[in-house]
């Protein structure tokens, strides 16, 4: 998976007074867990915009210059309730034999014929949350659509890998190719429950427990 590096300073006070002045100089407060004890850092604000508004997935080096420098994923990020500003970020470093859990986007490739036909392409889950060790995680996944006619569909059983978990049911439908009025195959099945694009339990980016 392709990494961004985020460019900080170790934080020598974490107080309210002190992240106040970070927050105000337009730096981040920021934590990362997993390792030996919590590590305090800041960061530019700006430094997190490839990270963090992006529909790709990432891993993250925190580079601390004299500090060091760590591989981590994004946990969990808050923003101010007004201005949507980047107010707390908190990242779980990663380790080459420790599995983490995060979400990889979709990717639809190629035109369905049903979709020509005149049938309407339901995507369902446009991200699938897995667990994988760091050098396993992929930066997407490509769902061939080139031979999908109407009322035919995709679903997570056929992205199943030994490099990898999916967090879903392997029957979850990824994208179908329902019927429309103008495909003339009449529309009785577009009141199907739809599947969510959310996966059984399973955090952002977690060490994988006793593993």
């Amino acid at each position: 998976m392709k990494s961004i590096t985020i460019k900080g300073s170790e934080r020598e006070s974490v107080g309210k007074k002190a992240t106040k002045a970070l927050r105000n100089a337009g730096k981040v407060p920021c934590v990362i867990y997993g390792g030996d004890k919590p590590l305090h850092f800041s960061a530019d604000e700006k430094s997190f915009k490839n990270l963090v508004y992006t529909p790709n997935a990432y891993t993250a080096v925190i580079d601390l210059g004299a500090g060091g420098k760590f591989d981590a994923v994004l946990q969990d990020i808050q923003f101010h309730p007004v201005t949507d500003a980047i107010v707390h970020v908190d990242f779980y470093q990663l380790f080459e034999d420790k599995p983490v859990t995060m979400k990889i986007p979709v990717q639809l490739v190629g035109n369905s014929p049903g979709v020509r036909s005149g049938g309407r392409l339901d995507f369902r889950i446009r991200r699938l949350t897995i667990k994988a060790l760091p050098g396993k995680l992929p930066d997407f996944f490509n769902v061939d659509i080139s031979k999908l006619k109407i009322g035919g569909n995709i679903s997570v059983g056929s992205l199943l890998s030994d490099d990898f978990t999916i967090m879903h049911p392997a029957s979850n439908i990824i994208v179908q190719v329902k019927a429309s009025r103008t495909s003339g195959k009449g529309g009785a099945d577009d009141d199907d429950e739809e599947e969510g694009d959310e996966a059984a339990p399973a955090a952002e980016a977690t060490e994988a427990a006793a593993e």
